[in-house]
């Protein structure tokens, strides 16, 4: 199965032709960009990530020791190398040699190379402020063959992380020989990672004519007035959690919805009022905000080249939100927000700051606090266990918060209905009936984010009145609702389905395609034209090029076992499923299957040579114990 995903899947990204540049580095730049590299020198993008020799290590490698869950690491100096000897909870001891630094404040993390080309982010880092060792993870039991451990595939650096550290990164990755070998421009978050490659634009300078589909100054990524959605979906690349459809690094200028699956506001993710909960960076709370519903981009509170905010504490919300306003956002209600009248607490204090009431924060990775930036107006009064009042008040309720804001705003228009209300019922499994969803799906007057979600949470309900009523997402303007409204086409009766999903196999954003592409899986080719089994075709070859770029990720091959059985492929399904417990032994959902394909394609007596086999790794699992009891000779 993994030959045909590769062999299928030779997709020509956007801007591969010959008039695209090279990557030159970002020393190239500094010569004739000064102030923009002495801003960027520092930062947190051009600090992403380091070799050792640059000095950047900042932990005590003096011969520390960190101890924790039975396994305990001491760190040492030799010469120019910084070590780690890692003794594991099952008593195994390996050394390491710190191959590289991840990040500079508030935490520092340190990469090793267990196999030639192979890096895996090492769980226990530097607080750079307490000047201590902690480990990431300190509530989870995470022995040295689980897939969660520092060495396992979800840790591994060239697949899950490189791509936003690093530019112009390429991860190589074979999955015949389980390897790597990759290669970027340079590490860390250059020049090129925002603007694109940079040879055209030197060649300008030098006084030679920028090509036709490049800018002025021959760059693939226009930056600048005017371009505002252009900015944050190049900013998006790395700051959301999705899912990426090239090799994780599309050239700048690339649409968002052409390289990525952005993940919804789904139970796991996000509350649901679409607050933030795990990691999500930034790009799904944002789509949620009227700020950016009114042209507000990253650019307007974040310096570009330094990363750092335009000003300090509440004068980063007033240049806009004062009484004088902003001219480039005439929409804007000019108020004076900054007094003790608005926020309701002593000047000076956490409550007096803006991002207090509208962004909360939450901690990830130990140390790492970071803001929801959906802006919110808090709602203790929806119940919904989320809101900034009781973020502060640790000690009172959502009732008791809820009072003092209708006290302090009696006539507010903010106390209105919340989707949030419907999708808490939705993610719980408790929703009795889907009109709530089928409101806010329909409803124009919602972020595309939220009715996107919506239609995601209403796949439980499939109907084919539901698919008649959603059928007018699929022409909607905004490709993430198109993408997540086409799965709700799968109960609607079989004419309807082609007819309704034949526009989305020739839609302009790859995203939309590749959605489509997965429903005709399930449609019969006798029933499509010629044209139309080739547009089929050719939207199921970028979801396999897709996939192809993911094939060091387990859960890759989870769904090219589906492929295989949809395509009543027994043998490809059971290579498949063999695929993910070699690369995560203790990924449950693999191993029932994999027990009864093997039964399908090589009797009872390979089934449970397979049992057998799970049982050593997963020997408490109710669906592998209830496989024992019916394989039982």
């Amino acid at each position: 199965m993994r030959r045909v995903a590769l062999a299928l899947c030779l997709q020509i990204p956007a801007f591969a032709n010959a008039q695209t540049p090279d990557y030159v580095g970002s020393e190239q730049c500094s010569d004739c960009h000064q102030a923009e590299t002495e801003a960027w020198a520092t930062s947190h993008h051009a600090l992403a990530w380091t070799t050792v020799n640059e000095g950047s290590i900042v932990a005590d490698f003096d011969g520390t020791r960190f101890e924790h869950d039975g396994m305990s690491v001491a760190f040492t100096r030799e010469a120019e190398d910084y070590i780690a000897r890692v003794t594991e909870k099952d008593g195994t001891t390996t050394e390491h040699t710190v191959h590289s630094v991840v990040g500079v404040t508030p935490l520092q993390q340190y990469l090793f190379e267990t196999k030639p080309g192979r890096l895996q982010s090492f769980d226990v880092v530097w607080d750079t402020e307490a000047k201590r060792w902690f480990h990431l993870y300190p509530d989870e039991d995470l022995p040295p063959d689980d897939g969660l451990h520092w060495t396992g595939p979800y840790k591994n650096w060239n697949a899950r992380c490189a791509e936003c550290h690093a530019t112009g990164y390429e991860k190589n990755y074979d999955p015949e020989t389980r390897s790597y070998q990759s290669q970027q421009t340079e590490i860390g978050v250059g020049c090129e990672a925002c603007h694109g490659p940079g040879s055209a634009h030197i060649d300008w300078a030098g006084g030679q004519g920028a090509a036709d589909d490049l800018s002025e100054t021959g760059f693939l990524m226009r930056w600048g007035r005017g371009q505002t959605e252009a900015e944050i979906q190049q900013c998006a690349g790395c700051h959301s959690r999705r899912e990426a459809h090239e090799g994780g690094n599309p050239l700048p200028g690339t649409p968002y919805h052409d390289a990525y699956n952005l993940a919804l506001l789904r139970p796991g993710l996000y509350h649901p009022d679409g607050q933030i909960l795990d990691e999500v960076y930034v790009y799904g709370s944002f789509l949620q905000s009227k700020m950016y519903a009114r042209g507000v981009g990253c650019m307007n509170c974040h310096e570009p080249h330094s990363a750092t905010l335009k000003a300090e504490g509440n004068g980063i919300c007033t240049q806009c939100h004062s009484a004088v306003g902003n001219p480039d956002f005439p929409t804007l209600t000019t108020q004076d927000y900054d007094t003790t009248a608005h926020h309701q607490h002593p000047e000076g204090s956490d409550g007096a700051q803006c991002k207090s009431c509208h962004m909360i924060e939450r901690v990830y990775m130990g140390v790492d606090g970071r803001r929801d930036h959906s802006f919110r107006i808090p709602r203790p009064d929806l119940g919904l266990g989320q809101d900034a009042c009781t973020d502060c008040h640790q000690g009172e309720d959502q009732v008791w918060a809820a009072a003092y804001i209708e006290g302090w705003f009696p006539e507010s228009r903010q106390r209105r209905a919340h989707y949030g209300t419907v999708f808490a019922p939705a993610m719980a499994g408790q929703l009795e009936s889907p009109e709530g969803l089928v409101a806010l799906a329909i409803d124009p007057s919602l972020p595309g984010i939220v009715r996107a979600t919506a239609a995601y949470l209403l796949q439980p309900f499939g109907s084919p009145e539901i698919a008649t009523a959603t059928a007018p997402l699929l022409k909607e303007s905004d490709p993430l609702i198109r993408a997540n409204a086409a799965v709700l086409q799968r109960s609607a009766n079989l004419s309807e389905q082609v007819q309704r999903l034949e526009p989305l196999l020739s839609d302009p954003i790859r995203n939309v395609r590749i959605s489509a592409a997965k429903e005709f899986l399930n449609i019969p080719t006798q029933v499509l034209s010629p044209d139309q089994q080739a547009m089929a075709g050719q939207s199921m070859a970028e979801w396999q090029n897709a996939i192809s770029n993911r094939l060091d990720f387990p859960e890759t091959h989870l769904v090219l076992g589906g492929m295989a059985l949809t395509f009543r492929n027994a043998l490809a399904a059971e290579q498949a499923f063999r695929e993910v417990v070699t690369l995560d032994p203790q990924r449950d959902g693999a191993w029932p299957m994999l027990v009864q394909l093997a039964q399908i394609n090589r009797g009872p007596d390979a089934a449970r040579e397979v049992l057998r086999e799970a049982l050593d790794w997963l020997p408490q699992d109710p669906n592998l114990l209830q496989l024992s009891t019916q394989l039982e000779p």
